[in-house]
């Protein structure tokens, strides 16, 4: 596929996902690497947008750029931000009570605090995310070191096979510490999802460094 094409297809589906107004959407393409410009009307959207290209199938990686901006009437002071945030992250299923602490800047939310999952930590950040008025979220919250066992690698690549099956043998496990990181090739951004959902859900995993390249 030309990158004229995986540009067309990427454009395509952008203009398809209902959640997105593409109208204010730059894409640009060059050896499979999409690089998105222009602006949109919230951080959800922003978000929206980076993954509808995600689905796109050729697209090796992505760079970011769009702005959030607000029409003026919409325009949300902080303090009710921060606290609409904190309500919303109480709210939230699996969220330790009290963990995770919200700061907003200008509309830029900054989580901190300490959670003892991955999943934790990406759902206090999709949920602040969908809040109106957010810009942007830096997701500063550290995930809690447990007891590292011995067979966690035995467990990753047994995770990896059930979610991705033959195409498990094309990624090298190597552990440093509670550090896991991933090599080698997958066919499209989901499985290297998959991969990075595998590693975080062994015991003990504090981080994942994915080097994984789509073939």
């Amino acid at each position: 596929m030309t990158d004229l094409q995986l540009r067309q297809h990427v454009l395509d589906e952008l203009e398809f996902e209902p959640s997105i107004d593409a109208a204010h959407i730059g894409v640009s393409v060059e050896k499979g690497v999409v690089t998105l410009t222009g602006h949109v009307a919230s951080f959800a959207e922003r978000a929206a947008a980076e993954g509808a290209v995600r689905r796109v199938k050729g697209v090796k990686a992505i760079a970011e750029d769009i702005e959030v901006r607000f029409p003026f009437e919409k325009h949300t002071a902080d303090d009710e931000i921060a606290a609409r945030g904190v309500k919303i992250l109480a709210w939230t299923t699996g969220l330790p009570e009290g963990r995770v602490e919200v700061k907003v800047e200008q509309g830029w939310v900054t989580l901190a605090g300490e959670v003892e999952h991955q999943y934790q930590k990406s759902a206090a950040a999709t949920a602040i995310g969908r809040l109106s008025g957010v810009r942007g979220v830096s997701n500063l919250i550290e995930i809690k070191s447990r007891p590292f066992v011995s067979e966690t690698e035995r467990r990753i690549e047994a995770a990896l096979r059930r979610v991705m099956g033959d195409d498990a043998e094309d990624i090298q496990i190597k552990l440093q510490g509670t550090r896991v990181i991933l090599e080698g090739e997958v066919r499209t951004w989901h499985q290297r999802d998959k991969a990075e959902w595998a590693a975080w859900a062994a015991p003990g995993v504090t981080a994942v460094e994915d080097r994984l390249q789509i073939a």
